[in-house]
C-alpha cells in the first residue's frame, strides 16, 4: 500500500476508535417529558462536578423511550430511559427478546398530573367523572353509549363554566397520557354500569382533545395564548409556571406537594428511570450518573429536585430504591405483575 495512503488509513482508524471512546464517555438518555427536567438538572450537575461530559437527554415520551431502550444492546441504543410510569410486562419481554436482559429500575419519587388553565380565569373545581365525560370518545346517555355529545363544560354540569371543551394533552407515547387514562378514564368507567365494569380509556378525536406533543412547556404556552382551554401535564411544570397557569382541584383536592406525596390527590403517579447494566463497562459514567440522581442531595426531602417540582418519597422508600441502583439489582418480570 502507498505509504501516504497507509498512514492516512491508520490515522483514520485511530481517530475512529477515539471518536467511539469519547462518544461512549457520554451517557445517552431518552424517555419521559415529565422526568426530563429532573434528569436535566442532574445531568448538568454531573457534567459540572465530574470529569465526564454532560449526558445527552432526549425527551421522547415514556413509551417512545422504552421502545428505543429495548431495541438492543450496544452503540446506537440508549443507556438509560426515563419513565413517568412503570415499565409494562410487554416492554420487559420485548427488551429480553432483543438481548436487553440486565435492567435496574430506579424509583425516583412522585409527581401529580395537573389539569390546568390560564391564571387569568377563575378557579375550576372538577371531579374525575366530569373529566371523563368531557374527554371520553363515547359516554352513556339514557343508558346507552353514544358518541360524546358535550361541547361545553356546562353541558356536563351546570356548575361548570360555559366554555368550549378544549384540552391540550399528551400523545399516546407519553407516560402522562398512560397515567391519566389509568387514574381518571379507567377508574371512572369501571364504576359505570354502561361499560360493564370494564375500564374504558378511548379519548375523543373530534377536536375537543388536542394532541400537543411531548413538550409540556408547549402546553403551558398554549394555555397563555388560548385562555379558554385546559391542559394536562406534570405538576413540576405547574409549579415552574405558577405565574401564568393554575391547577384545578380534582375531587375537591388541590395539586399540592403534600396532597400528591400522601396520595390524597387522586391523579398522582410514581416516576422512574431504567438503567441498561450491560452498558456499564463501555459507558463508565452511567452508574455514576445514576448514583448521583438517587442521592439525598437530589431526591431527598431537602434535595435540589424538590425545588423544581419533584415530590420526594418517604425516607425508607428512598433508601430501598437507592440500594437497588447502587447494587445494580436486576429487574424481574414478576416484579412488574
Amino acid at each position: 500500500m502507498n505509504r501516504i495512503l497507509k498512514t492516512t488509513a491508520i490515522a483514520a482508524a485511530v481517530m475512529g476508535v477515539v471518536g467511539v471512546a469519547q462518544a461512549r464517555d457520554q451517557v445517552r438518555i431518552v424517555g419521559s417529558s415529565t422526568v426530563y427536567p429532573f434528569a436535566s438538572y442532574v445531568a448538568e450537575e454531573f457534567g459540572a462536578t465530574t470529569d465526564y461530559p454532560t449526558p445527552v437527554i432526549e425527551s421522547t415520551g415514556s413509551g417512545g423511550g422504552l421502545r428505543l431502550f429495548c431495541n438492543g444492546v450496544g452503540e446506537g441504543t440508549p443507556d438509560i430511559t426515563n419513565a413517568s410510569r412503570r415499565m409494562k410486562p410487554s416492554e420487559f419481554e420485548r427488551c429480553a427478546e432483543n438481548g436487553v436482559t440486565d435492567i435496574t429500575e430506579a424509583f425516583v419519587g412522585y409527581d401529580g398530573i395537573a389539569f390546568a388553565q390560564s391564571a387569568q380565569n377563575d378557579e375550576m373545581n372538577v371531579s374525575r367523572e366530569q373529566l371523563f365525560l368531557a374527554l371520553a370518545a363515547q359516554v352513556p346517555v339514557d343508558g346507552e353509549l353514544v358518541d360524546n355529545p358535550y361541547t361545553q363544560w356546562s353541558d356536563i354540569d351546570a356548575s361548570l363554566p360555559e366554555r368550549d371543551i378544549a384540552v391540550y394533552g399528551p400523545p399516546t407515547t407519553s407516560g402522562t397520557r398512560d397515567a391519566f387514562e389509568e387514574l381518571v378514564m379507567e377508574a371512572v368507567s369501571e364504576e359505570m354500569e354502561a361499560y360493564g365494569g370494564e375500564g374504558y380509556t378511548d379519548i375523543r378525536a373530534d377536536g375537543a382533545y388536542i394532541d400537543a406533543g411531548e413538550n409540556d412547556n408547549l402546553i403551558v404556552q398554549r394555555l397563555t395564548e388560548n385562555t379558554a382551554a385546559f391542559g394536562i401535564f406534570g405538576y413540576s411544570f405547574l409549579e415552574e409556571n405558577a405565574d401564568s397557569v393554575m391547577g384545578s382541584h380534582i375531587d375537591g383536592v388541590a395539586p399540592t406537594p403534600d396532597a400528591i406525596g400522601s396520595g390524597e390527590y387522586p391523579v398522582s403517579r410514581s416516576l422512574f428511570f431504567y438503567v441498561k447494566n450491560q452498558h456499564a463497562d463501555e459507558v463508565p459514567a452511567m452508574n455514576e450518573y445514576a448514583n448521583m440522581f438517587m442521592s439525598e442531595q437530589m431526591i431527598g426531602d431537602l434535595g435540589y429536585l424538590k425545588g423544581i417540582g419533584l415530590i420526594p418519597a418517604p425516607e425508607d422508600m428512598r433508601a430501598e430504591a437507592r440500594s437497588a441502583v447502587e447494587n445494580h439489582e436486576a429487574l424481574e418480570l414478576a416484579d412488574l405483575k
